[in-house]
């Protein structure tokens, strides 16, 4: 099964929804996320270069893709000493049940990973995403071609 993995080091970051702008009788839209997608896209970039799969990515279109994500939030301030020493040190998997909602965390990583893993999000056939606390926050991917 062809696999490719990819690791964003950070707080994971939703897709937020458009803003509009009035310019006199006309109405614009702006990304109020540009910098972070580019980090984010500069990372997955990165990590193509580095661990060689420069030559295979983007997938062509028509290749179906499986999609997997692991969103590792960090540990609120407010928690007990053990409840931290259990999640960082590996001992508990705890869900994280507040906002953002994982399926913008997901949007997120789909838009941009779009032109890099593959050439349109419509080839993602099967997703599976999961967010949890963790010891250091990261964004995990893991791209899998559908065989």
């Amino acid at each position: 099964m062809t696999e490719y993995t990819f690791r964003v080091p950070g707080t994971p970051i939703a897709k937020k929804r458009p803003r509009f702008v009035r310019r006199g009788k006309f109405v614009g839209t702006y990304n109020a996320q540009e910098t972070e997608e580019g980090r984010f896209v500069l990372s997955i970039m990165d990590q193509i270069r580095t661990k060689g799969y420069a030559e295979a990515l983007p997938l062509p279109p028509g290749t179906p893709i499986r999609l997997e994500c692991w969103f590792w939030m960090p540990v609120p301030k407010s928690w007990s000493k053990k409840a931290t020493r259990a999640v960082t040190e590996g001992m508990a998997m705890v869900p994280h049940v507040k906002t953002p909602d994982c399926d913008n965390l997901l949007k997120f990583v789909k838009d941009c990973l779009n032109g890099q893993a593959w050439r349109d999000d419509c080839q993602v056939v099967y997703e599976a995403a999961g967010k949890f606390y963790g010891k250091y926050p990261e964004t995990y991917i893991i791209v899998r071609v559908w065989e």
